[in-house]
């Protein structure tokens, strides 16, 4: 069976990194079954990645990171999906937060440091707090419910996020929330230990269960006024355009390569007694096979040509919007593609619990839910075809 990642390694660095996650792959895998039973992320995959230095990579090396390229960042996170796309989902959005506030002035040089450390040297993982049940994805650009209430000093927060994912193992979490006295929607940094913080266990979904997405609840969460990291000044600005989102599509690809290559296994080792060879050697079985290595060709090499392209040209990262976008949409499309091409591979046996296709397959779905949903890239599209 050959190994897809071969083609996308480029250089030692990258096979370093690379080999660094692939010892992490097996461990994850063995823990899915009981993540899938609680539906919470697992601590012990926590306790590798911590251990592993995993959670730090984004960070600049004077933090103690290694500075990761966003292709460096897909290339990992692809394999670590191959394990379990939950564990990897996760924990890419804490490496993608840290990515992003270590090249963009989010926050004030200050308070960038002392979270780079804590992260760093301490290994705390952190997500943002966004999403909420009245106002859903926040890439739709409704006004949090959750207030801030300025008395004195300190802020007053009560509110309540949805889809917080890995709320009851994180650190801290990146809070939005709308700030009365700015009139403005802004950002707090707050720590997992803060009184009137709660996690309520609500995560009980189809797939990605390990993800443990449950609602953060805040009641009277008191917090000073230095904690306030981020305010939204960007009314009606575009907002710049995110390429760490595409662990995203890098993810549901790892998934999807995990469902190629155990139905390759299976191909290759399932004799029925009406034949003289395995099925890997009927016509039919062949044509899907292909089909599933074309459509990882395209996904692929649209993905990490874009994570080249805004590696390379930083000054062209404001026009590549629509790319990013495309990419998502492309990639989670097809990697659902391939799964179900996957699973017509293996036929009624892969709906069993004994295999691995039906989480695949349920964990796959998640992708098109997650943003950019599919509507606004192909309205963003067509918007700026007609532009032309």
């Amino acid at each position: 069976m050959s190994d897809l990642f071969k083609t996308f390694i480029k250089t030692e660095r990258q096979q370093r990194l690379f080999e660094k996650v692939a010892y992490l792959v097996p461990k994850i895998k063995e823990r899915v079954k009981q993540a899938e039973q609680t539906a919470t992320f697992s601590i012990d995959n926590l306790a590798d990645l911590k251990s592993e230095g995993y959670v730090s990579l984004t960070l600049p090396k004077e933090y103690g990171g290694e500075d990761l390229s966003l292709y460096e960042f897909l290339l990992l996170q692809e394999k670590l999906a191959e394990g379990d796309g939950a564990t990897a989902l996760s924990i890419g959005w804490h490496m993608g937060v840290m990515m992003e506030l270590s090249e963009q002035t989010l926050w004030s040089k200050e308070k960038f440091e002392w979270i780079a450390k804590e992260v760093g040297e301490y290994k705390k993982v952190v997500n943002r707090a966004a999403t909420e049940p009245a106002t859903g994805s926040p890439t739709r650009g409704g006004i949090p419910e959750t207030r801030a209430v300025r008395e004195g000093n300190n802020y007053i927060i009560n509110g309540r996020k949805s889809f917080t994912t890995m709320a009851s193992v994180l650190d801290y979490y990146i809070v939005t929330a709308f700030i009365e006295d700015k009139d403005a929607v802004g950002s707090f940094l707050i720590k997992s230990d803060q009184p009137g913080i709660e996690v309520e266990h609500t995560w009980d979904t189809l797939g990605m269960r390990g993800t443990g997405s449950d609602d953060l609840v805040l009641n009277d969460v008191e917090l000073s006024e230095d904690m306030l990291v981020e305010i939204n000044e960007t009314k009606g600005k575009r907002p710049s355009p995110k390429g760490w989102l595409l662990h995203i599509p890098a993810c549901y690809l790892g998934i999807a390569i995990a469902a190629r290559n155990e139905a390759i296994k299976f191909a290759k080792s399932f004799q029925p007694n009406s034949l003289k060879t395995t099925i890997s050697e009927v016509p039919h079985i062949k044509q899907k096979i292909g089909e599933m290595d074309l459509k990882l060709m395209q996904a692929r090499y649209f993905m990490y040509g874009i994570a080249e392209k805004w590696d390379k040209y930083p000054e062209e990262r404001d026009n590549l919007g629509i790319e990013l976008a495309a990419v998502k949409t492309v990639a989670t499309n097809i990697a659902n593609e391939v799964v179900d091409l996957s699973m017509r591979i293996v036929g009624g046996r892969g709906l069993s619990k004994t295999m691995p296709f039906e989480q695949y397959y349920r964990d796959v779905r998640a992708g098109l839910h997650n943003p950019p949903m599919d509507d606004m890239v192909i309205q963003l599209l067509a918007g700026n075809a007609l532009r032309d």
